[in-house]
């Protein structure tokens, strides 16, 4: 029983060996999973709600990512990145005409591009610049009960980081992004200071 138990073992060490290793992390597909801080000030106006004094809340916030990245020198990265999240517990009060307004993001994505550069082998300075949109439900006091009203908000966000190869496989990400979601022509800022990991296939 034990001589196919050592052939197994054998061949599965020779297979490994031979095996070709990742060529490099910052160059092909990733997924990964993000977390953080994120502070949401709004002023102005929330679709079509006047707001008369102005709202912010910080929160933590949850998500996933995937991209690609491109390795265009020996130290240039380039890619792109799609991004999912949601935060907890981020419900806004603030006020418009008189009545109390609950404005309540549900979620958000994003589409951006991204360019770095490689300091080291394994640490990837970059920046980032995109899209960003975000769900919001709005709720506003009425004299029979409350008058809800949902809307995709659509913005942009810039933003920059670090990234460290742990691994052939697995980074280690930190970032500061901003997003402007103003286009209904209010006011919606959005900072978050964001960590993740990606596997890089």
């Amino acid at each position: 029983m034990k001589s196919p138990l050592i052939s197994i073992a054998a061949l599965a060490v020779l297979g490994a060996a031979a095996a070709p290793a990742h060529a490099d992390t910052f160059d092909g597909p990733y997924v990964g999973v993000t977390a953080g801080w994120e502070r949401s000030e709004i002023a102005d106006r929330i679709d079509a709600q006047p707001i008369t004094r102005e709202a912010s809340r910080d929160a933590l916030v949850l998500g996933g990512y995937a991209g690609y990245n491109l390795k265009a020198t020996d130290r240039i990265v380039i890619g792109a990145e799609a991004g999912f999240s949601a935060a907890v517990d981020d419900q806004n009060r603030a006020a418009s005409a008189g009545k109390s307004l609950t404005i309540d993001p549900r979620y958000s994505f994003d589409l951006s591009a991204r360019a770095g550069y490689l300091v080291t082998d394994k640490a990837l300075v970059y920046v980032r610049g995109g899209y960003a949109n975000t769900r919001v439900r709005t709720s506003l006091d009425g004299l029979t009960g409350p008058v809800t009203a949902s809307d995709n908000l659509d913005g942009w966000q810039v933003g920059g980081g670090l990234e460290y190869a742990i691994s052939d496989r697995i980074s280690a990400r930190a970032e500061y992004r901003y997003s402007d979601l103003g286009s209904n022509g209010g006011q919606y800022d959005r900072h978050q200071t964001l960590v993740g990991v990606s596997y890089n296939f």
